[in-house]
Parts: structure tokens; sequence; C-alpha cells
């Protein structure tokens, strides 16, 4: 089982992530071992999760959420279906 991730950071910047083990790597973000930009930006929370069954599913997901524009990630985040597959 992976997760793909969405973490909000204090400037309310937002990232995104795969892992397998949402809680460890939500702690090592925390203590600023997650990687150069949420150690650099400090992450807040994590405001978007989803289940996938391998980590090959989890990547191509992380890449599709990545391309989203700002407004999309945060219908994603809201649950607004409809505005995801509006144009922005």
């Amino acid at each position: 089982m992976y997760f793909v991730y969405i973490i909000e950071c204090k400037d309310k910047s937002l990232y995104t992530g795969i892992t397998n083990d949402l809680e460890r790597r939500f702690s090592e973000h925390k203590k600023g071992n997650g990687g150069h930009y949420t150690s650099a930006k400090q992450v807040e929370k994590i405001v978007y999760s989803e289940e996938h069954p391998d980590r090959s599913s989890a990547l191509k997901r992380e890449a599709e959420i990545k391309k989203l524009t700002r407004a999309k990630k945060e219908a994603l985040i809201k649950g607004d279906k409809k505005c995801l597959t509006a144009p922005v």
C-alpha cells in the first residue's frame, strides 16, 4: 500500500509526494529530513492523501497531481470534483 499526499507548508505552498508510511514520512518532513523543499518551507499539515495498491500507480498519480494548477489542487483537497474537470 502506498499513499500520495499533499502537505501545506507555513508559507501556504503545497508539496506533493508518495510514501508507504504516511505518519513516518510526515514526521520526517516535520523534522526537516523530508527533502530540501519541505525543510526550507517548514511543513504544517497533511491536507490530502489517497491510497494506491502499489508504488507504480502512486508515482503516476503523484505526477498527475504535480501537473495540476494550484486552483485544481485546492479543489482536489476540498473534494470538489466538478471544479477538477472545469478549465482553470
